[in-house]
């Protein structure tokens, strides 16, 4: 059974001002673990190159020859030296390009959304700022906002087509990952200790939209940074 819970509400100083009741079929259900697993296991999946390619023996260039008569030398035969005992032969089940894409359908991506919002919305990591109405991009105010909100530690700021001047002010900090609200995702979420909506994306978060993540959106490792 969903349950109702609700938000912080911020100003774009960082201010509480009041909180926000969230959709409780988005941010109330029981969070279904192997559902997020299986989607975050493919989106991580459909991140990797594939491009890994060694040669077999039929690829090696040379080896046309017989290196020595078959007997009478007391050495083993051999019928090329591309073989691959051979140094510089070729390759036994070695790796050859492929795709690691995993089929996942599209209820299954949107089930483990709502189950990752929700877990983040139970632990009280959904914050939400009213707008921001800066004139001009500065680090420094993005700074002082992180730190009267409290924000420590990976954050995401899932924001709309109307925030460049957001955007230009945060995309330079550490730990720190910037969304369009139609490009939210499993991953990111769970990747985040905090999420942070603003007034006009939070209606939309989890919602079928025209956008779908596929498996074949990239995936950032652990280790980066922020994004532009």
């Amino acid at each position: 059974m969903a349950e109702n819970r609700v938000a912080i509400l911020y100003s774009s100083a960082g201010v509480e001002t009041g909180e926000v009741a969230l959709d409780p079929e988005i941010f109330g259900i029981e969070p279904n673990v192997p559902v997020m697993h299986q989607v975050v296991t493919a989106q991580r999946a459909a991140g990797r190159s594939g491009t890994a390619s060694t040669k077999t023996r039929s690829e090696v260039r040379g080896g046309g020859r017989k290196p020595w008569r078959q007997k009478g030398l007391g050495r083993a035969r051999h019928g090329s030296i591309r073989s691959p005992q051979w140094r510089g032969g070729g390759v036994v089940h070695g790796p050859k390009p492929r795709s690691y894409a995993q089929r996942t359908p599209k209820k299954m991506k949107r089930l483990a959304l709502r189950s990752a919002l929700s877990a983040r919305a139970a632990e009280s990591h959904i914050k939400v700022i009213e707008s921001f109405d800066w004139d001009e991009p500065k680090t420094k105010r993005a700074v002082a906002l992180l730190e009267a909100m409290g924000l420590q530690g990976k954050t995401l700021f899932v924001l709309g087509s109307g925030d460049d001047i957001a955007v230009r002010s945060l995309r330079n900090l550490q730990n720190l990952v910037l969304l369009p609200a139609n490009q939210l995702n499993t991953y990111d979420v769970l990747w985040a200790e905090t999420v942070v909506f603003t007034s006009a994306t939070i209606a939309g978060a989890g919602q079928r939209g025209a956008y779908e993540v596929s498996d074949s959106d990239f995936v950032r490792d652990d280790a980066e940074g922020g994004a532009e």
